[in-house]
C-alpha cells in the first residue's frame, strides 16, 4: 500500500470512526419527533399514537415538537438543518414532501435531495365536511350551491400550502369556483370555527372529521377519494358522486437531516415497523381512519422514490389549477 493509499485510508477512518461509533450507541439520549403542525391536528395525533411505542422500543424518550407555520415549511427546516445525528425526526406528509415543492412559486427545500428517508408509513383520505346546516348533502349539490353563492362563501384549511389548503383548492377547481380560502394555524382550530358555523367548509383528514361527523357537529359530503374508508364505509366518495378523477389521500413518513449515518436510519425504520405492529398502535389507528402502509412499501429507497414520484404526480394539477403561491 503506498503511502498515497495509506493517507486517503486514514482520512476516510478518522471521518467516519465517530459515526460509526455514534451510529453503535444510538439513541443514547432522548428524541426529538418534528410534527410541522399544530397541536390537535391529525399529523399531531399521528405522531402523538407513534410516539410512546417508539420509546419503548428505543429505550429513550420520544418527545413530540409541534414547529408550526408556512404550511409546515418551519419544522421541516428545524430538522433539515439540524445535525444528522439522527436525534430530530420529522413525520413529513404529502404538503411537506409532495405539495409544497411545486405550490410555492420559489422552492423552500428539495424534497427529494435534502432529506434522509427513514419509512413511509400511513395513508389516509381526505373528507369534505361543511357546518351541520349548510344547505347542500352531496358533491352535486354542493357544486350547485358554490356556484350559485360560491361569492359569499368560505373554506378554511391549517394554513396557506397545507394539505387541507390544497385539497379545497382542487376541489374548488374541479367544480368551476373560487371561494375566499380562510388560512388557519392547523386544523383543530379550523374545525372549531367550522363547528361554529364561522366557515362553510373544510376539507380535513377523515380520522380527525369522524367524530365531529359521527357527533353531528358538522356535516360530510364526501370521502375525496375514489374508495370509501373502511372508518366510514356508508360515506360515499367524490369518485362516486360524479368526480371520477378526484383522488386526495394523504400521507405519513418519517425523514432525518441528510447525511444520518445508514445503521441510524436503519434502526429507525425497524422500530417504526415494530411499532406500526404493535396490536394497540394498530387499533388506534384504525380508530383514526389510519391504514399502514404494507411492509414491502417501508424501506428508505421505497420512500426515496415515491417521494419523487408524489412531487412529480401534483405538480400538473397544481400548475394547472393555478395553485401556487408566492
Amino acid at each position: 500500500m503506498t503511502w498515497v493509499v495509506r493517507t486517503a485510508a486514514f482520512v476516510f477512518v478518522v471521518a467516519v470512526g465517530p459515526f460509526a461509533a455514534h451510529a453503535q450507541n444510538y439513541p443514547n439520549r432522548p428524541i426529538v419527533m418534528v410534527v410541522p403542525f399544530a397541536a390537535g391536528g391529525t399529523f399531531d395525533v399521528m405522531g402523538r399514537i407513534m410516539a410512546p411505542r417508539m420509546s419503548e422500543l428505543l429505550g429513550q424518550q420520544v418527545v413530540v415538537e409541534n414547529t408550526t407555520g408556512a404550511g409546515g415549511i418551519i419544522g421541516v427546516h428545524r430538522v433539515m438543518n439540524a445535525p444528522p445525528d439522527g436525534y430530530t425526526l420529522l413525520l413529513g406528509s404529502t404538503g411537506t414532501h409532495a405539495y409544497n415543492q411545486t405550490i410555492y412559486k420559489k422552492r423552500r427545500y428539495d424534497a427529494v435531495t435534502d432529506f434522509a428517508p427513514v419509512t413511509l408509513w400511513s395513508e389516509q383520505p381526505m373528507v369534505l365536511e361543511a357546518r351541520k346546516d349548510l344547505a347542500a348533502s352531496t358533491i352535486p349539490e354542493f357544486a350547485a350551491l358554490l356556484k350559485s353563492n360560491g361569492a359569499k362563501m368560505q373554506y378554511g384549511s391549517a394554513g396557506a400550502g397545507s394539505t387541507t389548503h390544497l385539497a379545497c383548492s382542487l376541489l374548488n377547481s374541479e367544480i368551476g369556483v373560487n371561494v375566499t380560502h380562510v388560512p388557519y394555524r392547523g386544523s383543530a382550530p379550523a374545525a372549531n370555527d367550522l363547528i361554529s358555523g364561522q366557515i362553510d367548509y373544510l376539507c380535513g383528514n377523515l380520522g380527525a372529521a369522524a367524530p365531529l361527523i359521527i357527533g353531528k357537529q358538522v356535516k360530510a359530503i364526501a370521502v375525496l377519494s375514489k374508495a370509501r374508508s373502511p372508518l366510514m364505509p356508508d360515506l360515499a366518495s367524490a369518485h362516486e358522486q360524479g368526480l371520477k378523477d378526484f383522488d386526495v389521500t394523504t400521507w405519513t413518513a418519517f425523514f432525518l437531516a441528510k447525511g444520518t449515518p445508514r445503521p441510524i436510519v436503519d434502526k429507525l425504520n425497524q422500530v417504526t415497523h415494530a411499532t406500526m405492529e404493535t396490536p394497540l398502535v394498530k387499533q388506534r389507528m384504525l380508530e383514526s381512519g389510519v391504514t399502514g402502509v404494507s411492509p414491502e412499501r417501508r424501506s428508505p429507497e421505497y420512500l426515496a422514490k415515491f417521494v419523487a414520484d408524489e412531487v412529480a404526480r401534483w405538480e400538473g394539477p397544481i400548475k394547472s389549477g393555478g395553485l401556487q403561491v408566492d
